[in-house]
């Protein structure tokens, strides 16, 4: 089964008399993984395209034709994918490859069949992926953890020593417009980033996961002067627009996949926030 909700696009005086329900609505993706399905949310903001897949005794393939008006999923767009979950495959064109937990791959524009399947049904591989409207077809790659040297940053005094592993980045492979990384926090560690930045160019959405069943994430949104915030279960996502922050701070450390799309693929092309400016 696949579903795709459609998530439109808000400025800020959108949201400024928004209840709790209200933001939720609009920016929390609070399913991603569900057995047997794929399920996505369309996201006005730079169109971006992502979810979960996660498949079980049936190989998945994802269907887009009519909701994009091409002929096929990835006529027009690029995309990437990592696994957070169990030992998994992907289908390429005809050709299979081993996708481990913290794989991930690229996947160019004008691929026509990827397919998706689990090693074991009661141990199901979560393929999370991002997708995004591409005008060139860069050739696909595969990324694996180990290939990769991660960022180290922060420090233990303020709560938030990382690493950060860019897998969809210039450094590693090419693509037309869209970023994506997997950051894990250091036992002890809480806060993702802190000073939190903005960046008008791009938009972010994130999957927060690895949090035990009664831990939670703190995501804070909004405006600098004027933030808000939504409480975060394990392996819910969030939707991320480009004049919002988006910090976090967890009751335990986590992990969590971000990916980025928009007219800058520089990583460190950020407005940085000074604490002063919070509100």
């Amino acid at each position: 089964m696949q579903k795709m909700e459609n998530r439109y696009s808000h400025s800020p005086a959108d949201i400024q008399h928004y209840s709790t329900e209200q933001l939720r609505e609009e920016f929390l993706v609070p399913q991603v993984f569900v057995p047997g399905e794929i399920q996505l949310v369309y996201t006005h903001h730079d169109r971006m395209i992502f979810g979960g897949v996660t498949p079980t005794t049936e190989t998945l393939e994802i269907v887009l034709d009519q909701e994009l008006g091409v002929e096929y999923f990835l006529e027009r767009r690029e995309l990437g994918v990592i696994n957070i979950g169990g030992p998994g495959t992907i289908e390429i064109e005809g050709q299979t490859e081993a996708m481990h937990k913290q794989d991930g791959y690229y996947i160019g524009k004008e691929t026509r069949n990827v397919r998706f399947a689990s090693v074991d049904p009661a141990d199901p591989a979560k393929f999370y992926l991002s997708s995004t409207p591409a005008h060139h077809k860069y050739p696909n790659v595969k990324i694996t953890l180990t290939d990769l040297t991660p960022m180290e940053t922060g420090e233990q005094l303020s709560l938030n020593k990382r690493k950060i592993y860019q897998y969809i980045h210039p450094n590693v492979c090419e693509s037309c417009q869209l970023q994506m990384g997997y950051t894990i926090l250091e036992p002890g560690s809480a806060w993702n980033t802190m000073p939190c930045h903005t960046h008008e160019r791009r938009m972010e959405a994130y999957v927060y996961f690895d949090l035990a069943e009664d831990a939670r994430v703190f995501h804070l949104m909004g405006k600098p002067d004027e933030t808000k915030h939504l409480v975060v279960s394990c392996e819910q996502a969030v939707i991320s627009p480009s004049w919002s922050i988006h910090s976090g701070v967890g009751t335990s450390h986590y992990s969590f996949i971000w990916a980025m799309c928009g007219e800058n693929i520089t990583y460190t092309d950020m407005d940085m926030v000074s604490m002063t400016q919070l509100k």
